[in-house]
């Protein structure tokens, strides 16, 4: 029997869950104390008071004005049960992802030439590393807590997975096709992927390269871009059905898309594009196709490719329709330690005068990028990686002039080649090169080697938990007014993402760091907690 998605029956998995620390469920046992904080069975009600600064130039002297506005937040006690809808399922990040999550469920075990290896889920911020919710009394040791257990969250074990994919191959084969995981964790996980078969995906050759047409023949028909949207909402009502699912989170992980032109009267608006889609117009990419569907569907919809699939009519259809959108491109190796890096030197005041990135890898995604049109997608989303980075240090780079334009920046370079023979194990080579003291010079070269979707795919996982999560939060200001869903472009993500989406005319950030901050911050929020800062007073002052 062919299946588009892969469901365990509840039965089924009692007693099947793994015992790997890193993948055990936890109850939630976080229990805030406070008049803030206040529980039932339902909710978490938590007030919390944003604190921050207005600065006005006034005669060369900058005014600051603290402010501080109060909040209540509400979050839904229970996970949803999740579906996760991947397009490119049968890709390399989607076999990958599907078979590892399989291995987890199923606490699989398999044979490397370094022993014996136990499933896991490092790599997942949520499942693998700690925040700081306090210090310990008696002892003022700091106290950490997995991210998951913050707040309740989704288990990925729980994930109900399918999608669609142009490449028809079940997921064995496309498993095998990948070649990302070790021969004995495919041949034990082979047995549940073989009955999983992609949908039929839509497939318009000039967003894709050429070199991609070999793989499609899984398509939706005709060029009706109308019909191929109401096919994919069909779709998804079906899988969220048969499944018994309370939310779907749809996710682009196919192939990286030429970006499209912003057209007066085709894109710009939503009821332009939603009209452009029923004229089949040109510049509406397979993406946006399925980022409407997804929102009509009241389903959040994630980017996880460098395309500009949120053209201005799905971010205001998104805002119409409150649904919830996020993206792009996943940041997961070089653009990851190129926003930290970049930041150490900028803050130690040192100025870099050019980043050069060199990458190569042999997979699909290597191969797509081959052609100019993809690869200008990902140079895009790559290059403005360091500008938040930059703009906040104008002892070492010049002002735009007059106040508009650019300003002053480090040369930035990104070249991305395809080698076959490296397959999914990418490498990248980063200089960093620096004006130090007096006119010195230094430069960094670091080189990473990785396998690309072990990267990857615990990304594709987080995104997936913690968009469900953002679904179940609501806020109000200040007692006032009903709770209301949060804004619909969940910047809260940025952390995973290489070009963030925002709010429009709102700033974007690059920083790692303070992209975590803003999320453990956002976090503790939930539950009526002040962010932990690194003063320690009892420690350092007193």
């Amino acid at each position: 029997m062919v299946s588009s998605g892969y469901n365990t029956p509840e039965s089924e998995l009692e007693g099947i869950l793994p015992v790997h620390p890193t993948a055990a469920r936890r109850p939630h046992s976080l229990v805030v104390q406070s008049d803030l904080t206040s529980y039932t069975d339902d909710h978490i009600t938590a007030k919390y008071t944003n604190r921050g600064a207005n600065v006005t130039l006034n005669n060369g002297q900058l005014l600051i004005n603290p402010t501080q506005e109060s909040f209540e937040f509400q979050t839904k006690r229970a996970p949803s049960k999740t579906g996760l809808m991947m397009i490119g399922l049968g890709g390399n990040n989607g076999t990958t992802l599907t078979a590892t999550i399989l291995a987890n469920r199923h606490n699989i075990s398999w044979h490397t030439k370094d022993g014996l290896q136990q499933p896991n889920y490092i790599g997942s911020m949520l499942r693998a590393s700690t925040v700081r919710i306090g210090t310990e009394t008696g002892t003022g040791k700091d106290v950490h807590v997995p991210v998951s257990d913050v707040l309740p969250m989704v288990h990925p074990n729980d994930l109900v997975l399918g999608g669609w994919d142009i490449s028809g191959v079940p997921m064995d084969q496309a498993m095998k096709r990948a070649k990302v995981l070790e021969w004995d964790l495919q041949r034990q996980v082979a047995p549940h992927m073989a009955a999983m078969k992609p949908l039929p995906s839509i497939y318009y050759p000039d967003f894709i390269a050429a070199n991609q047409e070999g793989r499609a023949d899984n398509v939706l028909a005709g060029t009706d871009k109308q019909a191929h949207l109401e096919q994919i909402r069909k779709d998804i009502r079906a899988f969220k059905q048969d499944n018994k699912l309370d939310r779907v989170v749809v996710f682009w992980t196919a192939n990286t898309e030429r970006y499209s032109d912003i057209i007066p009267g085709v894109n710009d608006t939503a009821d332009n594009l939603l009209n452009s889609i029923k004229t089949s117009h040109n510049e509406v990419s397979p993406s946006t196709v399925f980022a409407v569907a997804a929102i009509l569907e009241g389903e959040p919809f994630v980017n996880g490719a460098p395309q500009n699939t949120f053209v201005p009519g799905v971010i205001q259809l998104a805002e119409r329709n409150k649904s919830f959108i996020g993206g792009d491109d996943l940041k997961s190796g070089q653009t990851k330690l190129k926003s930290v890096l970049a930041e150490f030197l900028v803050n130690a005041g040192i100025k870099p005068l050019s980043i050069a990135s060199y990458n190569h890898l042999g997979n699909n995604d290597g191969h797509n990028l081959s052609s100019e049109r993809q690869f200008k997608s990902k140079e895009i989303s790559k290059s403005s990686v360091v500008d938040d980075m930059v703009d906040a240090n104008r002892l070492l780079y010049k002002g735009p002039e007059g106040g508009k334009g650019k300003g002053e920046h480090p040369d930035h370079i990104v070249v991305i080649k395809y080698v076959p023979a490296v397959g999914d194990s990418k490498r990248a080579i980063d200089e960093y090169y620096s004006e130090i003291f007096c006119g010195g010079r230094s430069t960094i070269n670091i080189f990473n080697e990785c396998e690309d979707s072990l990267l990857a795919t615990p990304l594709i996982i987080d995104l997936a938990i913690l968009t469900e999560l953002l679904t179940r939060v609501q806020y109000r200001k200040a007692d006032s007014g009903e709770f209301q869903p949060l804004y619909s472009v969940l910047s809260l993500l940025s952390y995973m993402l290489k070009a963030p989406l925002v709010k429009p005319g709102t700033e974007v950030i690059n920083s790692l760091n303070r992209q975590r901050n803003a999320l453990d911050t956002f976090l503790k929020a939930c539950l009526g907690l002040e962010n932990n800062g690194d003063l320690l007073m009892e420690t350092r002052i007193w």
